[in-house]
């Protein structure tokens, strides 16, 4: 083997190597980033509900509490007028999903099912959880799952859901004395679960990765044939040069040329060292003659 299939065959395997560490630690990244990303989602959805939520609250319900007498009018719940909003959102993006899901809900469309039960459970069981992230597979693929508990922190919120006595009227006409009742202060009745798909970060990361793998592979080409071409040039050929000189010498052809000397490098230096060789043993071999 060659000192350039050699050469080639080291560079190869330290390709190799370094391609597998770089695609790992890449990877790694890339789809940490992927996540930050969908968190980052979730939490604008989030913001979004609460902003419709707190304008519900401070707009909408004092402009409609006179009709409320009359009428119960969903408008002026904020959970309601949350979840609708997001549905325009949902129109053009149907993978993303938010809900306010509870486990006795007024409105029997908010009632939790049953994967959504257990996390809502999950707030029960731990009081300081204040968040929990889960991925589940859907028909369009996995989703990222964020959920957020909704405790009970206002008491005037139970004048409505202690009893069907004590509730509205026309709430209790339009929803029936059966649901969202018998909820307590501090406690968890339900939860935010916002749904976000995975898939397009993740196809935008590994999109990413198989750019930079392909940077990599086209530079260490790219190397390897500058250096093929140095060491061909540089080292190869002149080595050949005196290869071939010091074959004619040994076959006892003294008046083969001498090897060129170009440069100051290690190459030069044996070149010139050749020379020198050749001369002193051509006079030796005159002298031997006369």
């Amino acid at each position: 083997m060659g000192l350039k299939a050699k050469f080639n065959v080291v560079m190869s395997i330290a390709l190799l190597v370094g391609l597998a560490l770089a695609a790992l630690l890449a990877q790694r990244v890339l789809h940490d980033n992927a996540e930050r990303e969908i968190m980052r989602e979730a939490a604008l959805i989030t913001a979004h509900a609460s902003a419709v939520r707190g304008y519900t609250v401070s707009e909408i319900e004092p402009l409609l509490r006179e009709q409320m007498k009359v009428r119960f009018l969903p408008h002026t719940v904020p959970s309601w007028a949350a979840q609708t909003n997001f549905r325009t959102v949902q129109a053009k993006f149907p993978d993303y999903s938010y809900k306010e899901a509870a486990l006795n809900p007024t409105n029997p469309s908010d009632r939790a099912t049953d994967w959504e039960a257990d996390i809502i459970q999950q707030f029960r069981r731990d009081p300081n959880l204040t968040e929990f992230v889960t991925k589940r597979e859907t028909p369009t693929g996995t989703a990222m799952v964020v959920s957020r508990p909704i405790r009970i922190t206002d008491a005037a919120c139970l004048s409505c859901h202690t009893t069907a006595a004590q509730a509205p009227a026309a709430m209790v006409d339009l929803y029936g004395p059966a649901n969202g009742f018998g909820w307590k202060l501090n406690e968890v009745i339900g939860a935010q679960i916002i749904s976000v798909p995975t898939d397009v970060a993740n196809q935008r990361a590994n999109k990413l990765l198989t750019v930079y793998l392909s940077g990599l592979v086209g530079v260490f080409a790219l190397m390897m044939v500058l250096v093929n071409l140095l060491l061909h040039y540089v080292i190869v050929r002149p080595v050949r040069r005196i290869s071939t000189a010091a074959s004619e010498v040994s076959m006892g052809n003294m008046e083969a040329p001498e090897v060129e000397v170009k440069g100051r490098d290690e190459i030069a230096s044996l070149s010139g060292s050749f020379n020198r060789m050749r001369r002193s043993l051509a006079n030796a071999m005159k002298m031997i003659g006369s």
